[in-house]
């Protein structure tokens, strides 16, 4: 049985951040599920998928973030409470609906829940989500620990059913992937009634229809719903204070930053200087809370992380209270103080103390520091972001960036997000000439396919995964076939979505709970838009450079090739393998080989090795998982490959 589903309360548990998040939408009697894959947020919609049969839930990975956010948009206009699970990314692409689920109202509580990543740590941006509740005018909620993280979710949901509106709980990848004990509730016991009504009038919440006009009344409504929240926020328990009753400093935090400003404090000892007012309630803010903090101090440092988007707020309460409480000095990301990018530490929060109060601190011994960056950091060896051993995605940049060569006309390759985005660095033999959103390759792809007319000649690829095709690709690619444009889009179909933990997607057979579901087929898709499709096996070097160099002959309109090979690391195929993989060293000349070491070197694959004192390339047998690609890679034939039975 799952933890997050332990029937007794008040009982400790040890659990990751987003179980503790999952364990409180639970208690609020969440009904329905939806989010699309993204790091670090996917244990959320895994956790509660598992119990979706005991809790009698609806859950589903949506085909892309809009999409989960109108599926559970749809579980609160009947009355239920539904919950929605993205990453920072997620919330731009979901923003569209999102304006308009915020002018529309809601009616079961409904929680929209991003997970961050400052830092970047398993993202190629560290967006800030946070801003979208200003613009928006909905109210946002940001837990500072792990207990908060279940109480917080929790009455997220009765916070909109009170407003009638989504509320906005953010969490971090600290938070999210760390583990700390949390103190169950109660399980509701009831079971929910899922009901539309629509046949009231226009302006009637509860029984007329759910839209966001008209703007005139809605607009205001929202911003009285804001008014209300402000108040609720006040005597919010999620809003705490610790220190002195005339601090020094005080330190205004929220999030995982509350965490990092506690322990900085203690290592200073500054328990009787130095205040931390933590806000879980961060937009709108208080203002009466705000104030009565604001009067014992004249110095208040801004802790967050990413954007000064508390900093700013702050300040604007600050100047507003002037006259009240007078001039303050703020220090925080505006003055340099706290870092403008990357996540925090109590280190960076200890030297901007130690700044702002005149200390001294020293955290290491000099001697110390010395010997572990002399002897540890600068003896290490330097080791590039790789794919893993057998990656399909090694093998089709590899073919792809050898047909390119050969073709001889600079053509390029734009990309996006997955796996695939370490194709722009060596492991994908630098391939990839543009990376942005999920789907932008073949959106950009089909920009550059229309150049023609202004003389470019050369030969346009993009290329994306099988779950971004459904994700973001598709409207790109119509966009394409529509106007013509000449560009080769290549499917890089590993058979899940790999990048986040091989959760499924409308390609695969089964959904989340498990359950059979409709598999949609990439080629039929594709020659139903228009395109010329073909498929190959990238395994297959000499089948797929051809059909890639074809593909390059054909001139005009929209042509579409798919690489379909499983994931090494995929359920299904880990731990199997096909061939035993040897290397002949008679014939493996290294570095006296014209290849200059091409296979250990170039290809790189970690299963090959160079062995420095045979001066030869030898299999890693712990690591190889015998897919045989490298015997087509030596171009002396010194890599044997013998197939298993």
């Amino acid at each position: 049985m799952s933890i997050i589903i332990e029937p007794k309360s008040d009982e400790r548990h040890l659990v990751m951040g987003n179980e503790a998040i999952a364990r409180g939408a639970l208690e609020a009697g969440v009904a329905v599920v939806a989010g699309y894959p993204g790091t670090p947020s996917s244990e959320i919609v895994e956790s509660l998928a598992s119990v979706s049969k005991e809790r009698n839930l609806y859950v589903e990975w949506s085909t892309n973030e809009k999409v989960a956010m109108e599926v559970a948009a749809a579980g609160s206009f009947a009355n239920l409470r539904s919950l929605c699970v993205l990453k920072q990314n997620g919330v731009n692409v979901a923003s569209d609906f999102f304006l308009h689920l915020a002018g529309s109202g809601t009616r079961g509580g409904m929680v929209i829940l991003p997970c961050e990543d400052p830092g970047a740590l398993s993202s190629v941006n560290e967006g800030d989500s946070r801003h979208f509740s200003r613009m928006l005018e909905i109210p946002l909620l940001e837990p500072g620990d792990f207990q908060e993280a279940k109480d917080m979710t929790k009455w997220g949901f009765e916070l909109s059913e009170t407003l009638k509106c989504p509320v906005l709980v953010r969490s971090v990848t600290r938070l999210s992937h760390a583990s700390g004990t949390v103190t169950f509730g109660d399980l509701p016991t009831t079971e929910q009634q899922a009901t539309f009504k629509h046949d009231g009038f226009v302006l009637d919440p509860e029984t007329g229809p759910v839209i966001s006009a008209p703007v005139n009344y809605k607009h205001g409504l929202q911003q009285q719903k804001v008014q209300q929240a402000m108040e609720m926020f006040e005597a919010s328990p999620f809003n705490t204070y610790s220190g002195p009753d005339n601090p020094e400093l005080i330190i205004i935090t929220s999030s995982a930053c509350n965490l990092y400003s506690r322990e900085a404090i203690k290592q200073l000892g500054l328990r009787d200087r130095v205040g931390i007012l933590k806000l879980g309630t961060t937009w709108p803010l208080p203002p009466r809370l705000l104030e009565k903090h604001l009067r014992t101090t004249n110095k208040v440092l801004i802790v967050e992380e990413v954007i000064p988007f508390l900093e700013e707020s702050v300040k604007i309460l600050g100047m507003e209270l002037a006259e009240e409480i007078g001039i303050k000095k703020f220090y925080g990301k505006r003055d340099g103080s706290i870092p403008s990018t990357g996540e925090l530490n109590p280190d960076i929060i200890i030297v901007a103390l130690c700044n702002i109060l005149e200390m001294d601190y020293v955290g290491l011994p000099a001697e110390y520091e010395e010997k572990a960056v002399t002897h540890l950091f600068l003896g290490a060896p330097a080791r590039e972001g790789t794919f893993c051993a057998g990656c399909p995605h090694r093998a089709s940049f590899w073919n792809i960036s050898l047909a390119l060569k050969m073709d001889n006309n600079e053509g390029f390759v734009c990309g996006d997000i997955g796996c695939y985005t370490m194709a722009v660095r060596s492991a994908g033999f630098s391939t990839l000439k543009t990376l942005h959103a999920m789907g932008s390759g073949t959106g950009v792809a089909s920009g550059f396919g229309k150049l023609g007319q202004f003389g470019m000649d050369q030969p346009v690829f993009s290329v994306c995964g099988d779950s971004t095709f459904y994700h973001a690709v598709m409207p790109a690619l119509v966009n394409a076939v529509h106007h013509k444009s000449d560009i080769t889009l290549v499917v890089l179909d590993n058979s899940g979505t790999a990048m986040t933990g091989f959760q499924p997607h409308p390609g695969t057979e089964t959904d989340v709970r498990g359950e059979e579901a409709v598999q949609m087929d990439i080629e039929s898709i594709c020659k139903s838009i228009g395109a010329t499709v073909f498929t190959a096996d990238p395994f297959d070097f000499k089948t797929t450079q051809e059909t890639l160099h074809n593909l390059m002959k054909m001139k005009g309109g929209v042509k579409v090739l798919v690489l379909r090979q499983i994931c090494a690391l995929s359920p299904e195929k880990k731990g199997t393998r096909w061939f035993d993989m040897s290397v002949t060293e008679s014939k493996c000349l290294g570095e006296s080989c014209g290849c200059n070491r091409l296979c250990t070197r170039v290809f790189s694959c970690p299963g090959l090795v160079w062995d420095p004192v045979k001066k030869v390339s030898k299999i890693d047998d712990v690591i190889c998982i015998g897919c045989g690609v490298c015997s087509d890679v030596c171009p002396v034939g010194a890599i044997d490959k013998k197939e298993l039975t």
